[in-house]
């Protein structure tokens, strides 16, 4: 496995205090954990995946995702399965709307 690591500054998200698991690896999807941090400015990503020479892109798409979202303060562990781009903004997307959801509700 190609283990990947970015950090980005980005807005703080708000009262998040829990873990939230998005998709399954088992089921040859892609799977994100959400794990709350002590710095709030700070995203960061750790991306386990089994292709190799694609950093630029995970780094673009990740890059693009921590601008788009207030998500400092969380960390992401991405289980990629060989995910396109597409799906990793859509899951990471679904992430962050189950996290709002559970905070609000």
């Amino acid at each position: 496995m190609n283990v990947l690591n970015f950090d980005f500054i980005s807005q703080p998200i708000e009262n998040i205090r829990k873990e939230v698991i998005c998709g399954v690896v088992g089921s040859g999807n892609l799977e994100v954990l959400v794990t709350p941090l002590a710095n709030s400015e700070n995203s960061k990503f750790i991306i386990d995946t089994s292709v190799t020479g694609f950093d630029h892109i995970w780094e673009a798409v990740l890059q693009d995702f921590s601008s788009r979202y207030a998500v400092g303060g969380l960390e992401f562990k991405v289980n990629d399965m060989g995910a396109t781009p597409a799906v990793v903004s859509l899951r990471l997307s679904q992430a962050i709307n189950i996290l709002e959801d559970e905070s609000h509700g």
